[in-house]
């Protein structure tokens, strides 16, 4: 159950940074057990990007994840001081999430899972090809992101799903969270090379 200090917290950074924090309180325990809902502890290292209050966190560690086997990644320093009181074995690291990679601590031992909680519809979609990208660089074939959202629709646009071979399906929506929020599972079936097109542009939502 989330504290009322926590809640106090988040609306006090969401007041300030509206754009960059999802929501005015930490996400509810219903949202956290969908999200969380097909991760198993023996599918390698888990990452989670926004990690806000631990929330989804919490939900994986009662799920059997070890806490060593977790890479928090968090931009605000204030979330992360949080997040490193209340999980000390995990890996807590305050960094942008398109730089991933470059906080990656497991080594050649990929990750099973991303769980997102970044707010997607208010970042530009190249940000958003940059984040996906950093999370399908460390993830094994057959890993997922998931990610939820507040709006009506998928948070990546369908052309740069194509663009980049990514999949998304709707796992599920949790009307008990405040605000409702839908999960999808984002998957890449093809990798291919990397290349510059010149004409490519990013639809906005």
């Amino acid at each position: 159950m989330t504290s009322m200090a926590d809640r106090l917290l988040f609306a006090s950074l969401w007041m300030r940074q509206p754009f960059r924090i999802a929501a005015a309180s930490p996400s509810g325990q219903a949202l956290a057990t969908l999200i969380t809902a097909s991760i198993e502890p023996d599918e390698g290292p888990v990452v989670e990007l926004g990690a806000g209050t631990g929330v989804f966190t919490r939900t994986l560690l009662d799920r059997g994840v070890r806490e060593k086997d977790l890479l928090l990644i968090e931009s605000n320093p204030l979330l992360a001081q949080v997040l490193g009181r209340r999980f000390p074995a995990a890996h807590v690291v305050v960094a942008d999430a398109a730089a991933l990679a470059s906080h990656y601590p497991f080594g050649s031992c990929r990750a099973g899972a991303v769980i997102s909680g970044l707010p997607l519809l208010s970042i530009p979609q190249p940000r958003v090809v940059d984040i996906l990208s950093a999370a399908f660089g460390v993830l094994h074939q057959g890993g997922a992101l998931f990610q939820f959202t507040y709006g009506y629709r998928c948070p990546v646009h369908d052309d740069v799903l194509d663009w980049n071979q990514w999949s998304a399906e709707r796992v599920g929506w949790v009307l008990a969270n405040l605000p409702p929020a839908t999960v999808y599972r984002f998957q890449q079936s093809v990798r291919r090379p990397k290349c510059d097109h010149p004409s490519q542009s990013f639809p906005s939502l």
